[in-house]
C-alpha cells in the first residue's frame, strides 16, 4: 500500500507537470505550521530559480491545476511562493479504511526479504546481569522486532562470553575449594554427574573471588591460565565442569531476560567458534592479509582516506592466544557459513566504535563477508543516574539488573495500589506490565547513541512522554470500546448473538471536527515511521510517533463525547477510528518490547 505522503505528492507532481514544470518539484511534506494548513509544498520556490519566474506565479499556476482535485480540499498559494494544502475528509477516510482492512496496516513488504542477524546481549556466564546489560537487551530486542515486522528474516544472537580466562579462574577456585571432585581426577573414565556442584548464587560469588585473587597472587593466576589451557584443549573433566557452569548460568540468564521480555533465537558463545580459529588464521596468512608484528599476528585495516589513526587488527597475541577480535571474526565467518546473512547488526557500547571499525574492515579485507554484506554497529550511550554519572547502587557498586527491575516494580505497584481500583494480585500483575513499559520506553525514546538519565520518578509518571502515559492511553481506548460493546449488546441481544449490528457495521467515516481529523492524519504516518525505523535502525522513531499519536487521541477524546453521541452512524465511525488507533498503538509497543494491560 502506497504511503500517504507519496500519494498526495503524486497528485501534486501531476499538477506541476500540467502547469509545465518539472514534476519532481511537487514533493509534499507535513506542515510545520499546522495552525495554517495540514501539508505544504515548497516546490514553487525551487522552480522559480529553474524557470526564472516569481515563485508566487509558479505557485498560483500549480494551484489552478488542482481546483477539481479529489485529494485536496484546499490549495492556497501564499507569498513568497508556498503552497498550503488540506486534504479532503473523504480521501483521508478511504485511506484509513484501507489501512484498517490491510495486513500490517498497508506496510509494504520487501520483494526480496533480507536475512539479518542482530547480535545483542553479550553477557559473561557465571556473572549476574547488571544495569550495563539493560541497554543492549532493550535496544537489540526492539531492533529485532522492527526488522522482523518490516518483513525480513531475523535471528537474534546473545553472543555469550563463555570462554577464556574467566572460565579458568572459576575452575581453579572450584578445585581449590573441592579438590576431590571427580572432574579433577585425570584417571577417571566414567560418566560425569548430571547435577552441577554449585548453584547460580555460589557461582556468582566464586568468579569475583577468583578474579580478585588472580590480581594479587601470581601463582594463582598461573594456575587459572593452566586451567584455561586444559579446558580449551579438551581435558574431559574441565570440559564437563565448564558445561555445568554454562548450563547453570544460561538457566538463570533466561529467567532474567524473560522478565525483560527479551528472547534470543541463538544462544551461541565464543566457545562455538574456538575450533575454527586456527584454520581462519591460516587462511588469512596464506591470503597475504595476516603477518607477524612483534610476535603477534595482525591484519592492517587502515585506508588511504582515513583522517585518524586506525590501528592494525590483532588476530593472535604473541603467545598465540586468541582475543575478542579473533572470536568475533570467527563468529562472522561461522555466521556466513551457516546462515549467509545479508546484514549483521551489533548492539554494544558506543565506546567500541573503533573496535568494530577494525573488525568490519578486517572481515571485508580478508573476504569473510561478501562485498554487499552490511555490517552495522549501533553504539549506545551510557545510562546515568540523576548525578549525571553511570548508574550505581547507593553504596557506589554496579547495580544488579534484577534489583533495578524490582525497584521499578515496587514504585509502580505503589502508584497503582494508591488508586484502590483493583485487588492486590491484579495490582501486582499490572504494575509489572506498566513498570516494564516505563523502563523500556524510558530507554528507547532516546536516540541510542545518546547518554540519558535514568529517572525512576519521571519514567513511572502517567503524564508526559513516558511508557505509562502510552499504556494509559491504550487502556482508555479499551475502556471506551468495552463500554460501547456493553451499550450495543444490551440493546441488541438476539438469538445468542454477541455482537450487535451496530458493532458489525462500524466503519471509519469522514471527520466531523478538527481534532478527529488531526488524529486521522497522525495515523497515516504509521507506514513511513516503521519504514524509517527499519532503515535507520532507530526504535526512538517509533516512540516519538506513538507519543504524538497518543496526544492526538487524547485531544480528540477530551473534545468529543463519544459514547453519549445520539447519532449512531457518527458514533460507529468514531468507534472504528478508536479500534484502528488501539491496534496501531499496540502494534508499536510490541515492536518496542512491551504490552498493555486491560485496565490501570
Amino acid at each position: 500500500m502506497e504511503k500517504f505522503l507519496d500519494l498526495i505528492s503524486s497528485e501534486m507532481k501531476k499538477a506541476f507537470e500540467a502547469a509545465g514544470y518539472n514534476p519532481e518539484l511537487g514533493k509534499v511534506t507535513f506542515s510545520n505550521r499546522p495552525d495554517l494548513c495540514e501539508f505544504q509544498c515548497n516546490g514553487a520556490m525551487a522552480g522559480a530559480k529553474q524557470y526564472h519566474k516569481a515563485p508566487i506565479m509558479v505557485a498560483n499556476e500549480v494551484a489552478g491545476k488542482l481546483e477539481n482535485s479529489t485529494i485536496f480540499s484546499e490549495v492556497t498559494a501564499v507569498a513568497p511562493g508556498f503552497l498550503n494544502l488540506k486534504v479532503t475528509e473523504t480521501f483521508l477516510k478511504e485511506y484509513l479504511q484501507k489501512m484498517s482492512d490491510d495486513d500490517k496496516f498497508g506496510l509494504q513488504m520487501p520483494e526480496s526479504p533480507k536475512k539479518i542477524i542482530v547480535d545483542y546481549g553479550g553477557p559473561n556466564v557465571a556473572k549476574p546481569l547488571h544495569v550495563g546489560h539493560l541497554r543492549p537487551a532493550i535496544i537489540g530486542e526492539s531492533i529485532k522486532r522492527i526488522c522482523r515486522y518490516a518483513g525480513h528474516d531475523v535471528l537474534g544472537d546473545i553472543h555469550l562470553g563463555d570462554w577464556g580466562l574467566q572460565m579458568g579462574l572459576i575452575i581453579t577456585e572450584v578445585k581449590l575449594r573441592e579438590p576431590d571432585l571427580v572432574y579433577f581426577d585425570e584417571s577417571y573414565q566414567g560418566e560425569y554427574p548430571t547435577e552441577a556442584p554449585f548453584t547460580i548464587s555460589e557461582l556468582e560469588e566464586i568468579y569475583p573471588t577468583a578474579s580478585a585473587k588472580s590480581k594479587e597472587d601470581a601463582d594463582y593466576k598461573a594456575q587459572a591460565m593452566d586451567a584455561t589451557f586444559k579446558l580449551q584443549n579438551g581435558v574431559r573433566g574441565y570440559r564437563a565442569l565448564w558445561k555445568h557452569i554454562l548450563n547453570v548460568s544460561v538457566t538463570d540468564l533466561k529467567k532474567n531476560y524473560d522478565n525483560l521480555k527479551v528472547d534470543f533465537d541463538l544462544w551461541k558463545g565464543e566457545s562455538d567458534v574456538h575450533d575454527i580459529i586456527p584454520a581462519m588464521v591460516e587462511d588469512m596468512k596464506n591470503g597475504g592479509y595476516a603477518y607477524e608484528s612483534d610476535g603477534a599476528i595482525v591484519v592492517d585495516v587502515k585506508e588511504e582516506t582515513d583522517t585518524k589513526e586506525i590501528p592494525p587488527c590483532i588476530i593472535l597475541k604473541s603467545d598465540g592466544a586468541a582475543l575478542y577480535n579473533t572470536t568475533d571474526l570467527a563468529t562472522i565467518m561461522d555466521r556466513m557459513d551457516k546462515y549467509a546473512p545479508d546484514k549483521m547488526i551489533y548492539v554494544t557500547d558506543k565506546r567500541q566504535d573503533l573496535y568494530f571499525e577494525q573488525i568490519f574492515r578486517c572481515a571485508r579485507k580478508t573476504g569473510l563477508v561478501k562485498p554487499e554484506t552490511e555490517l552495522i554497529h549501533i553504539g549506545f550511550g551510557t545510562m546515568n543516574g540523576k548525578d549525571g554519572k553511570p548508574f550505581k547502587t547507593r553504596d557506589g557498586g554496579v547495580m544488579r539488573l534484577e534489583m533495578l527491575l524490582n525497584d521499578i516494580n515496587e514504585e509502580m505497584y505503589r502508584k497503582i495500589a494508591e488508586n484502590k481500583t483493583m485487588n492486590d494480585k491484579e495490582a501486582k500483575e499490572t504494575s509489572e506490565v506498566v513498570a516494564l513499559s516505563a523502563v523500556k520506553y524510558g530507554d528507547l525514546s532516546n536516540q541510542a547513541s545518546k547518554d540519558y538519565i535514568f529517572d525512576v520518578e519521571r519514567f513511572t509518571s502517567f503524564e508526559g512522554d513516558t511508557g505509562p502515559y502510552i499504556l494509559y492511553t491504550i487502556v482508555r481506548i479499551k475502556s471506551i470500546l468495552n463500554k460501547y460493546s456493553e451499550q450495543t449488546n444490551a440493546q441488541n441481544i438476539t438469538d445468542g448473538e454477541i455482537k450487535s449490528d451496530a458493532q458489525k457495521n462500524v466503519a471509519i467515516r469522514d471527520a466531523v471536527n478538527e481534532s478527529e481529523k488531526a488524529l486521522m492524519l497522525e495515523i497515516t504516518k504509521f507506514n513511513s515511521v516503521i519504514e524509517a525505523a527499519y532503515e535507520e535502525v532507530a526504535p526512538h522513531r517509533v516512540c516519538a510517533y506513538i507519543y504524538d499519536l497518543a496526544n492526538a487521541f487524547n485531544h480528540f477524546y477530551h473534545e468529543t463525547k463519544i459514547l453519549s453521541e445520539q447519532d449512531e452512524t457518527k458514533k460507529s465511525g468514531w468507534i472504528a477510528l478508536l479500534m484502528l488507533t488501539r491496534d496501531i498503538l499496540e502494534t508499536c509497543i510490541d515492536l518496542l518490547g512491551f504490552s498493555a494491560p486491560e485496565r490501570m
